[in-house]
């Protein structure tokens, strides 16, 4: 049987050359074809403010524009999120909408302080980054701050357990037959829906 799978495209530029965009689309094919279910959010595509106020991510409610995408998150028993690294984190648009959806009273209890708080136990999760240096000194020199922190700070806090992370480095030296060999992998982790 099938999973229900949301696959979250967190890159900013909504032109298609971004290999992001490819990615994501061999993730959600691969996903299809093997049975599963499959829910896309382009957060290019959605219009929603930033929080500036602690007050307003504890007790406001997610804007109009993003309760489609959260009520998909809800849906979804595996999530997939895509993004390049951008100085060296996730696009800000990325990280300004998971402030939005994530809210209390819909990822964690209100007032929840601890990893027991999370409603969105009993999901797993994949990370995708795509980067323009070599992933082994993203992962080692520089210790992957950036998806450890989407992973343990965001991911693991709301319930996603297990997480795992796919790093695709040297994106601007890459020839074709590097790219088709990512897009291949990423349609089997789609079929096998992890």
């Amino acid at each position: 049987m099938g999973r229900r799978i949301t696959v979250i495209n967190g890159h900013p530029d909504p032109r298609p050359e971004r290999l992001v965009h490819a990615l994501a689309d061999a993730y959600a094919a691969g996903a299809l074809a093997a049975g599963h279910e499959v829910r896309r959010i382009d957060v290019a595509a959605l219009e929603f403010p930033l929080l500036a106020r602690a007050a307003d991510w504890e007790t406001g409610s997610v804007p109009p524009g993003l309760a489609a995408a959260q009520a998909d998150i809800g849906w979804a028993e595996h999530l997939v999120i895509l993004y390049p690294l951008w100085l060296g984190a996730m696009p800000a648009l990325l990280k300004g909408f998971l402030e939005q959806v994530f809210r209390p009273g819909f990822a964690i209890d209100p007032g929840a302080r601890s990893l027991n708080g999370g409603r969105l136990k009993g999901r797993s999760a994949r990370i995708v980054v795509t980067m323009g240096m070599p992933a082994l000194v993203y992962r080692w020199y520089f210790g992957a701050h950036s998806l450890k922190s989407l992973e343990r700070n965001i991911l693991r806090f709301v319930g996603f357990a297990p997480v795992r992370a796919t790093i695709v480095g040297m994106v601007g030296a890459a020839g074709e037959g590097r790219q088709r060999r990512w897009l291949d992998r990423l349609r089997r982790l789609g079929a096998a829906g992890r």
